[in-house]
Order: structure tokens, then sequence, then C-alpha cells
């Protein structure tokens, strides 16, 4: 007998007849001797229609009492469902997010779970009852120690699903929804998207930040630090659907269920090199070309940055292990004597990374680790982000000196230390999925000074702002005055408050400019196995080459490869990467099994 938590979408309980449908799938967890907690979304649109009731009323309305009324919508789902579920037989009690015991922090609209208190629940399960609770929904102490009800924000029901899961120790965390599980890439864009069988938590991560809508990000970041088992699954079919896999968890966090530090672990990889080609032609194929010489040569690559310059042209840097350096070089020449550039190549290089869930969506620790080395006078050649990690490329002088800092500033213990990690055996598929985000800005910050702390300081200055970034490529080319250009992605939606937070610091570095770039799209390609398979990259930039798209950036990390596009060109590089990586198949997923946006 397993203690299961099911968490079943709006449009699962959109009906009557949808919600004895989930009663009657419920009810057979039970025949198969399963204790079981359930979490519900509000009805279908239910939110939607009561957040347009508030407009119709305010364009103002206090996120307090849009807490109060949007709390309401899942209120009605769990009194129906447990209705359904007695009437079918099935010994069952309703409760909410304060009756089931969900604390959150005092922030209407966004709250984050501190605790769950499981003793209730707990005693309900023990007298044999199947316990309903309103997901999206919690309670904290606000002034003077009076209990408000708070919402999670956009995924929320996801949220308490996983985090109920993680509290009660429960075996799994089925998430039902209306896509039959995780698949390859948005079946709405390409029509051959296949489902995954399994997915780590970390390449979820990656798909979730770039735009996969199947999951939060946030329930799959509890997910992995507690190492729940979570299953993606349709309500609609009994099909197994996609089992979400992390590593064992750690124990709950004293301080706040979500509020434990983001960074959990700390990489040094020595014995690297660094590897620059400036003033290459801006055209499709090049990187292609590249990269698949260099695999052909059996050179395995790492990191690789790209940005694009005054006068169109390219510079591509990227790093391979010491050992490879001279063949890398002599490779990387006989390119470039045949596109004209320019190439540097050095050694003595260490790669140093943290590690954590979501990572990039707090944007202070991006900014902290810079800040960190800057406080040491160590300068960063090249920068690497993704969801899951963030990686710099220091002198390897400075690497034990460096590390010790970075363990100090994020209270990370040696057992949480890898010291250069195998990387050369994997079992697990180079490439899971392909995901497109078009709701991304690109912006250059022309002219930084080139010392330590500058990325820091840019980086700190949008923090305090709110500002998350994505992408961050430090340009390796250097301007007569010494300075670089730093290039960075960050959500269309803060483009204008951007400007406002880099001002100030603008100001302070003579002739620096922020410059706005095109509308672009980013594809980028996720999997686990790229770091054991050389020639990812060049399969993909290959792909892009072979359908005529020009790539404008390129931003790696170890299991994820974006490429930044011009807007237009979005949909045809997805299609582009998913089918050159053989992701496609015979299966169509329509109606009930398309990608749809998050239940709250």
């Amino acid at each position: 007998m397993a203690l299961l938590v099911q968490k079943f979408g709006g449009t699962s309980v959109g009906s009557v007849e949808r919600i004895q449908a989930v009663a009657e799938r419920i009810s057979r967890s039970r025949e198969e001797g399963h204790d079981v907690v359930v979490v519900v979304s509000a009805m279908g649109h239910t939110t939607d229609e009561l957040t347009g009731l508030a407009a119709a009323i305010t364009d103002t309305p206090q996120q307090r009492e849009m807490d109060m009324l949007l709390a309401s919508g899942e209120q009605v789902s769990i009194a129906l469902l447990a209705m359904a579920l007695n009437q079918q037989g099935v010994a069952a009690v309703s409760m909410t997010g304060p009756q089931v015991g969900i604390v959150t922090e005092s922030t209407h609209g966004r709250a984050r779970i501190l605790e769950i208190r499981t003793d209730r629940i707990r005693g309900h399960l023990a007298d044999g009852r199947v316990v309903v609770v309103a997901g999206f929904q919690g309670t904290s102490s606000g002034i003077g120690g009076v209990a408000e009800i708070t919402t999670l924000g956009r995924g929320g029901s996801d949220t308490s699903a996983v985090a109920l899961a993680a509290a009660l120790n429960a075996d799994a965390c089925e998430i039902y929804t209306d896509v039959p599980g995780v698949l390859s890439t948005d079946p709405r864009k390409v029509a051959d998207a296949q489902l995954m069988d399994e997915i780590s938590c970390d390449e979820m991560l990656e798909l979730a930040s770039l735009g996969a809508s199947v999951l939060h990000p946030r329930a799959v970041e509890i997910a992995r630090n507690y190492g729940v088992l979570m299953v993606v699954r349709s309500s609609w079919s009994e099909a197994p659907g996609t089992r979400l896999t992390s590593r064992r968890g750690r124990p709950l966090n004293q301080t706040g269920l979500e509020l434990g530090s983001p960074v959990d672990g700390v990489e040094q990889m020595d014995h690297q090199a660094v590897i620059a080609l400036s003033h290459i032609p801006d055209q499709p194929g090049i990187a292609a070309r590249l990269f698949e010489t260099l695999s052909g040569a059996g050179i395995n690559v790492d990191l690789i940055i790209q940005s694009t310059h005054e006068g169109s042209s390219n510079d591509i840097t990227f790093t391979v292990a010491e050992a490879d350096l001279e063949a890398a070089r002599s490779v990387s020449q006989t390119v470039l004597d045949s596109l004209g550039g320019e190439l540097a190549a050095e050694g003595g290089m260490t790669k140093l990374s943290i590690s954590g869930a979501g990572i990039m969506g707090r944007p202070g620790i991006a900014a902290g680790l810079f800040h960190c080395l800057s406080q040491q006078g160590i300068n960063l050649r090249l920068i690497a982000t993704s969801e899951v990690k963030v990686s710099c490329v220091i002198d390897a002088d400075s690497g034990r000196k460096a590390l010790q800092a970075v363990q100090e500033a994020f209270d990370v213990a040696d057992a949480q230390v890898e010291l250069n990690p195998d990387l050369s055996i994997s079992d697990v598929p180079e490439v899971r999925g392909v995901a497109l985000d078009r709701d991304q800005a690109q912006l250059s910050v022309r002219h930084v000074p080139d010392r330590p702390g500058t990325a820091a300081a840019l980086c700190s200055a949008l923090a305090e702002r709110g500002i998350s970034l994505d992408a961050i490529v430090q340009s390796e080319r250097q301007h007569t005055d010494g300075s670089r250009d730093i290039s960075f992605i960050l959500r269309k939606e803060d483009r204008s408050r951007a400007d406002v937070a880099l001002a100030p610091l603008l100001a302070q570095w003579p002739g620096a400019a922020l410059e706005e770039g095109e509308s672009i799209a980013r594809v980028s390609a996720v999997g686990a196995g790229m770091p054991a398979t050389p020639g990812t990259a060049g399969r993909m930039f290959r792909a892009l080459a072979d359908a005529g798209i020009n790539i404008a950036l390129i931003a790696t990390s170890e299991i994820r490869t974006s490429c930044v596009v011009a807007e237009q060109d979005g949909v045809a590089a997805l299609q582009a990467v998913h089918a050159g990586f053989g992701l496609g198949g015979q299966e169509q997923h329509t109606a009930q099994g398309s990608a749809s946006p998050l239940d709250s």
C-alpha cells in the first residue's frame, strides 16, 4: 500500500461529469489499497472569471481581497469532489489550504510555503478517508498574528501538491492534466512531438523555465530538492505518463519549505582551456561547420558562447579540456583559414560552478556569485548560465581561493563540493526535449570595464529591481580602450525597468551604453546526456544552418544549448532542431493531448 498525492487541474474538474470521472479514478486507487490525498484547482476557467469580476469593479484591486476572491474557486471544487466520492461509497473530507495546515509567507498573490502541519491530514488518513485539498492557497500570520488567506501564484496547485507530498513523505505525486505527460516539444508547433517515459527534474526545470507549460518550475524545484517522485499523467486515459526523477532529497528545511538556499552544490573543473575566434562572418552554417569539424577530430567541447558585433561579424568562444588545446587550436585555425578572422587560445583555466534548483529565477544568486569572486579580485573570463547552474571560467591560479570564497558565501559544505567530476559516462539521451521562448528581449551593455566586479555590478543592479536574467554572455572581443561587451536576455515585461535599473551604473562607466537587439526567439535543446556526447552542439547548429536560419547568440550550460534567432524564424528553428535530433515520430497529439496553459 502506498501513500499517493494526486493533483487534478481545472480542466480535469471542469464539469459535474468530469468531477464524477475523477472520483471514479480516485476510487480505483483506494480499491488498490492506496491512501490518497487529492489536490484540485478551481473548475475550468473559474479563476479567469473571478479575475474578470474584480476587473469590472476596479483596475487596482487590493491583493489581499484578490486572494480572498480567488481562493473561493478551489473551495467549490473540493466540496463537489468530496460529495462525489462519498456518493460512490468512498469516505472523503474536503479541506482548504488553511485547514490542512499549509503555512506561507505573509505575501499576497505569490506566497511561498514555509511549512505544512500534517497532523490533521494524517488523522483523516488513519481513519480511512480520502482528503481533498484546495490547491493554490494557504494561510499566513499577518499583522498582529491574525491569520490571513494567501495564494501561491501561477501554477499554485502543482506547488501545493508536491509540497504536500514532500511533507507527508508520500510514495509519489501524480499530476493529472489534459496532456498525456511531458512531450519532447510543443505539439501545437511540432505535430510529431513525442511523449517522454522519463525525465530528470533538472531537465524538466530547464524546459519549464524555457516556456514548457505542463509543470510550473516551483513544483519541480520542490520535487528536486526533497526527492519527490512525480508522475505527469492524462486525466483522460490510463496511460502511465512521464516519470520525473530526482536524486536523493535533503531533509525538510526548518527555515521554510520553499525558502532554503537554492545553491546546493559547487563544482570545480580544472585543466580547462579557452579558444576564442573573433571577427568571423555572421552567416548561417559557420558555427555548424566549426563544431562539426571539432567533433570529427574527437574533441569534446564544453561551454560555447557566441555574440554578434558591429559590422555583421561574430565572436565564438568555447572551452575544451587542456589536453585537447593544441588539437582544437589546429582544427579551429584550419576553419578560420577559409573564413577569415582571428584566433586566440589559452590554457591554465578552471571552471567553477554553483548548482541548485531555480537559480536564475532568483535574481540575486548570479549577482552574489559574481560579487563573491570580484571581492577576491578574480576576473571572469567566461560566464555560462542556466536554470540549474551558473558557471564561470577563471584563471586556474585563483581556483582554490575562488572555491573557498564561494563555499563560504553560499554556506556549502565540503560534502556538496565536486572536484573534477567524471562526465564521460552517461546512460541518458543527449537531448530529451526542445523548447521555444518568444517572450524574451536581448540587451547589450557596450564598453563595460574589463575588471573584476563589472558583471556583479550589472547583475546586482538588475536584481535589486527584481529582474532575473537568463543567458548572460560576456564577449571575448576587446574594444580599443580595453573594454568589453556583455549581452543578456530578460523577459520582455522587464525591459523598461532594466533601463531605470542600469542608468546609474552606466553613468559610472565612461563610454558605456545600453543597446537593444532585434526582436528574438530562443530555441533550446535540453538533455542530461550532453556532457557525455561529443558533437551535440554541432548537430543543433547544423539543423539550423540547413534550414537557412542564422544564429545571433549562443549560450550553453552542461545540459542545455540555447540559440537566439530572429523572432520570425522561431517556429521554423524549433521544428528544425526537433527533427535534427530525431525526436519526432508518427504520433499526433491533438485535442486533449495538446499543450495547454497551467491550471492555477
